[in-house]
Parts: C-alpha cells; sequence; structure tokens
C-alpha cells in the first residue's frame, strides 16, 4: 500500500513540470463531412478539403481528424486535371495529394456512420483511425457542406438527417463526456435551421444562411466547368489565411467578417448555449493545435539541500543519488549526444560529497534536473519507508518471541 502511495506522489511530483494552461482542454479534434457527391457538387469537395487543410496547417494532426468524403472528383473523368482539386480559378493550391487522408469515401458517407462517429458507438472491429477518441477534454470543431433545406441536409442524395438526429447526439456526447466544447459550422442552404434544436451546453453554432436563404457559390473555373468554391467558406478560407499557431484574433473576429454583400445570405451565431463569449474565444482554440504550457520555476538547488543536509539520511541520500546520476548519465548520452557528466566519488558511504566535474559541460538542461532532483526524492523517501517496515517487522518478531 505503501508503495502505492510514494508511485502516487512520484506521479504528482513529475505532472508539475508540465502543467497545461487550461486545465479543461487538453486537447482538439476536427470532423470534416462533405455530404455530397458527383461532379457538379465539385465545390462542396472542394469546401471540405479547404477546411482539411487549414486545421492541418494550424497544427491538428491527421490522427485527430476525420475526413468524411465521397472522394469522387479528383479521378473523375471529366476533370482536365486528374488528381488534383481546386478553389480558386487561378489553380494556385492544389487541395489533393499524397497528403490528404480520407477515413470514410464513397457510399461509407451516411447518416448512420456519422452519428455513430459522434456517438462512438462501434463495434470491437470498427479500427481506431476511424473512430472520434475525445473526452471531456476535447475540443471538436464540427464542419459540413451539402445540399440541405429547413431542418435537414442531405446525404449523397439517398437520405437526410435532421437538425433533431445532430441535437441528440450531441446529447449523448455531453451524457458520456465526449467533449468539453464542440463548434459546429455547416454551409449549405437555409444552414442556420440546422442548429436550431440544439440544447447540450458548451455548443457553439455558426450558419451561411438563414431560413427560406439558399448559400451561394462564390465563383466558377471554365476549364473545371463547376463552381469551385461556396461564398461563405471562401470568406471563412480568407480570414482564415491570416491566422497563425499564435494568432490572438478570436471567433467574434470571425463572425463580424461575414456581412450579406460577401456572403449574399444571412450568416447565423448560435451561442446562448456556450459558457464563454465568443469575443474572448481564440480561434486556434478549435482550429489549432494545443500546446499551451506553463513554465516550472521550482528551485531544484533548495530541494537538493534539503534532502542532503539531514544526517540521518545521508547514507541513503548518497547511495541512491549516485545511482540516479549514473542512470540519467546513461540516458542523457543516449538521447541527446551530450557530454558526459563526471562520475560522482564515494569514498565512505557515511561522509562522503557528491562531487561533479565541473570542467565539462553536464549537458543538462535545467527541467532534466528538476526531474532528476524529484525522482530521486521520491526513490529515497521509498527507501526509507521499506526501512522502517523492516525495522518494525524485526521488533515484533523479537517482541512475540
Amino acid at each position: 500500500m505503501r508503495l502505492i502511495n510514494l508511485l502516487s506522489v512520484a506521479v504528482a511530483i513529475c505532472s508539475l513540470c508540465y502543467v497545461e494552461a487550461n486545465s479543461g482542454h487538453t486537447n482538439n479534434w476536427a470532423v470534416l463531412v462533405c455530404t455530397s457527391r458527383f461532379w457538379f457538387n465539385y465545390r462542396h469537395m472542394a469546401n471540405v478539403l479547404s477546411m482539411y487543410r487549414t486545421v492541418k496547417r494550424l497544427g491538428i494532426p491527421d490522427s485527430q481528424i476525420i475526413l468524411m468524403l465521397s472522394d469522387d472528383v479528383a479521378c473523375n473523368s471529366r476533370n482536365l486535371f486528374p488528381g488534383s482539386v481546386f478553389n480558386n480559378a487561378d489553380r494556385a493550391l492544389d487541395l489533393y495529394g499524397e497528403s490528404v487522408e480520407v477515413d470514410y469515401k464513397g457510399y461509407e458517407v451516411t447518416v448512420e456512420n456519422f452519428i455513430r462517429l459522434l456517438t462512438d458507438r462501434w463495434s470491437e472491429e470498427q479500427p481506431k483511425s476511424k473512430r472520434l477518441l475525445t473526452d471531456e477534454n476535447s475540443n471538436i470543431f464540427i464542419y459540413m457542406t451539402g445540399h440541405g433545406g429547413a431542418d435537414f441536409l442531405k446525404f449523397q442524395d439517398a437520405e437526410e438527417i435532421s437538425s433533431h438526429d445532430i441535437a441528440d447526439a450531441f446529447a449523448q456526447m455531453h451524457e458520456k463526456k465526449r467533449y468539453n466544447e464542440i463548434f459546429f459550422m455547416i454551409d449549405t442552404c437555409q444552414a442556420n435551421t440546422m442548429y436550431s434544436q440544439f440544447y447540450s451546453p458548451n455548443v457553439l453554432a455558426v450558419g451561411s444562411s438563414r431560413l427560406d436563404e439558399s448559400s451561394y457559390s462564390h465563383h466558377s473555373d471554365v476549364e473545371v466547368g463547376v463552381a469551385v468554391i461556396d461564398r461563405f467558406t471562401y470568406y471563412t478560407l480568407e480570414f482564415m489565411e491570416n491566422i497563425g499557431k499564435n494568432s490572438s484574433l478570436t471567433l467574434n473576429d470571425l463572425f463580424e467578417s461575414y456581412t450579406f454583400e460577401k456572403v449574399h445570405s444571412h450568416v447565423g451565431v448560435k451561442s446562448d448555449l456556450f459558457q464563454r463569449d465568443p469575443s474572448e474565444v481564440l480561434v486556434t482554440d478549435f482550429f489549432g493545435s494545443l500546446k499551451h504550457i506553463i513554465r516550472d520555476d521550482t528551485d531544484s538547488v533548495d530541494d537538493f539541500n534539503a534532502l542532503v543536509t539531514d544526517g540521518e539520511k545521508e547514507d541513503y541520500v548518497e547511495h541512491v543519488l549516485n545511482l540516479a546520476i549514473e542512470k540519467s548519465r546513461k540516458i542523457v548520452l543516449e538521447e541527446t549526444n551530450a557530454s558526459p557528466i563526471g562520475h560522482t566519488v564515494l569514498d565512505n558511504p557515511v561522509e562522503s560529497t557528491l562531487k561533479f566535474n565541473k570542467s565539462r559541460d553536464n549537458g543538462w538542461s535545467s527541467k532534466q534536473s528538476a526531474m532528476f532532483v524529484l525522482t530521486s526524492l521520491v526513490i529515497v523517501i521509498g527507501g526509507m519507508q521499506l526501512r522502517k517496515q523492516s525495522n518494525l517487522r524485526m521488533t515484533n518478531f523479537y517482541d512475540v518471541s
């Protein structure tokens, strides 16, 4: 039991070295869904591939992006640029290529699979790479594009998902603690009706058009022969191109960038379920990687001095520290090829001192030194506890005799 407690202490001490800036938010995920298929819906494929490129550029890895795409455009016989998809008539940026990982393609893009993805209701055979492995500390960006109407979105002209279906899926996610916050974005006709039924906490939503309004394409490419991107997504990307990994722009800045003159429809925002003010939510809280780390300024020298001043512990301290130093030295040399740290000289097991070769650069960072000292502290305490237990057992033995 004492060993378990000591291990708990070790974990707690080591965790102090790296502390997340926001304890309720530790990872970001993106779910990007194109619900259309067929060549004439080229722009919908370009929409979702554009968002895919953006979240990857800002740091979300493919392992935390779920891409659902019919994937029937790049190699379509009508495509004059085989293997390529563009979102602009100048064709300056190819959205398709070897770096695109489509998780659900073709007829895998269904309402059932989308709902199962959100709620994680899969059989054991479902590979982890095709699952949304989020938890209560996950921020999730969900983007959907396709053809829709009042409270519904079509999936490949074969079935529909309703606003109630998505609302209930979010409710299950909340009950199962599968998210910290959700940012839902949808580009379709009458898009704002798709979030009208949401009721789960910490869900922020934005849509491209209100009830009875269409969502329009931005422009066409004469050689491609069809529209290559929608207006709402085009101006979202225009804003996002000014975003870097350390940007201070907020979601409210994004919302204010939408105007009727640009989008040709009324963009809607639902924020009543969201606890934070959009003006305080960084764009990178959903679109970027999460690397907020607070530096630990603990004075490892004070901890070390406090450790070795107790005369009763010196024999244990010196022996354990020498073992820890030697082991740590080997690890550092193997991993970082740093200059070696001098061997500790232990002349007398009771009255020796720790001697370091200061003529050499030991190659240790202050963080590594702190980790070494704190780990050694836990080992020493463990040794003392084991010795006390041993002495107690021996005492009890003689008492019984």
